[in-house]
């Protein structure tokens, strides 16, 4: 099989990437290793920036969005029993968020995929990205038992940091940055209402806590946990209890409490690899980045990574110029290292280390105080948060 570009890895950059390419009459193959069912069932991020929005409107992918979304215009934070609400359009100009999980982003881009969109291969394992640096790269891969292979223009990874496309690019070319934080994440989904209309970011003594949604019905929660919890080991009671504790305020806030239907738990970690292109093999989303959840950035990452791609993409074949393909790389690192430091300023501002003392306790409390005090430093937190407008 022949195509202008492979894309391996049908999660919401590479479908986003597909959509956008078709649209812009370029060839392109996805190719992904599960099966439908399992890539619609992938429990991921649920805040849409607005310029993520903006971008599904344009490819014509927004149409569930645009029924079931939520929109939100701010966020609350929480500390030492305080609160203090950040309006975003009142501090960026008019942008806000949408709630909207990513397993429904994903099968709206699939079906619309299927139903007048290129190639989207199920169940085709990608065993290798050969050829980088030529200027007919190979994807080979198995499908239904045979070995198959695909020839590219160029090939997209958006296969995640374990993917195989990252291999394709030699470890003397590449360099990756990592942290890993001392915490993760206890995740939840419940059966009950919402007790918020906005998502809340709590700091305690005893740990992080996040209050967030998926419907109007469903609740996602979320406790900082230490690294290597089982949830297993959290009953239903001692998990409501713990987010009673952490949600505290004064006033007469009520958690409601529901059927849990869903535990998890999710490590904490950063990461870029550089750079994200190796002659003919690029990469977007996790296959070159991770942020910790606490921003709400993994998904609009990527997603800014797709459309920078696809504009470049789309300059190559109607123009001939590379101009924006050679400078991609450059173009998406300088929005990808933002979208780290705010993530990183967001975890470490809120959690709790295990190593902390009593002088950290109280700088964390003095930079919520400034945000809650100063315009500028609430602005800063809030067109981050909403999305910077993509290059």
């Amino acid at each position: 099989m022949h195509t202008t570009v492979g894309i391996v890895g049908a999660g919401p950059a590479g479908l986003l990437l597909a959509r956008l390419l078709h649209r812009a009459g370029i060839d392109c193959v996805v190719l992904e290793s599960r099966d439908r069912a399992y890539v619609e069932r992938r429990q991921r991020a649920g805040i849409l920036e607005q310029p993520t929005v903006d971008a599904l409107r344009e490819a014509g992918a927004a149409q569930g969005l645009d029924a079931r979304g939520l929109v939100h215009d701010g966020i609350e934070l929480r500390w030492d029993r305080r609160s203090h609400r950040i309006d975003f359009p009142s501090l960026t100009g008019g942008r806000r968020v949408w709630v909207y999980a990513q397993t429904e982003v994903v099968k709206d881009l699939v079906a619309l995929q299927l139903d007048d969109g290129p190639p989207l291969v199920f169940e085709a394992t990608v065993t290798s990205v050969e050829g980088a640096d030529t200027d007919r790269p190979v994807v080979r891969y198995t499908h239904r038992g045979r070995e198959e292979r695909l020839d590219c223009a160029y090939v997209v990874g958006c296969d995640g940091f374990h993917g195989v496309t990252r291999a394709a690019i030699p470890e003397s070319a590449r360099r990756t940055y990592d942290r890993v934080y001392p915490y993760s994440w206890l995740g939840i989904m419940a059966d009950v209402p919402p007790s918020c209309d906005e998502l809340i970011y709590a700091h305690s003594p005893r740990g992080f806590a996040l209050h967030s949604m998926r419907s109007p019905e469903v609740s996602r929660l979320y406790l900082q946990v230490p690294g290597g919890t089982d949830p297993a080991d959290w009953s239903d009671t001692r998990i409501w209890d713990e987010l009673d504790a952490r949600f505290a305020v004064d006033g007469d806030w009520e958690l409601r409490r529901g059927p849990i239907t869903a535990k998890s738990v999710l490590p904490m970690r950063s990461s870029v690899t550089e750079p994200m292109r190796y002659g003919r093999v690029l990469l977007a989303g996790d296959a070159a980045h991770i942020v910790p959840p606490t921003g709400a950035k993994g998904l609009n990452l990527a997603v800014a990574d797709v459309v920078v791609l696809a504009r470049a993409l789309e300059r190559l074949h109607t123009t001939g110029s590379a101009d924006l393909l050679d400078a991609y790389s450059a173009t998406c690192l300088r929005r990808v290292w933002r979208a780290e430091h705010f993530s990183s300023f967001m975890t470490t501002t809120l959690h709790t280390a295990p190593d902390r003392s009593g002088f950290d306790t109280r700088l964390q409390h003095a930079q919520l105080d400034r945000i809650a005090d100063s315009p500028h430093a609430a602005a800063e937190l809030a067109q981050n948060y909403a999305g910077l407008p993509l290059p």
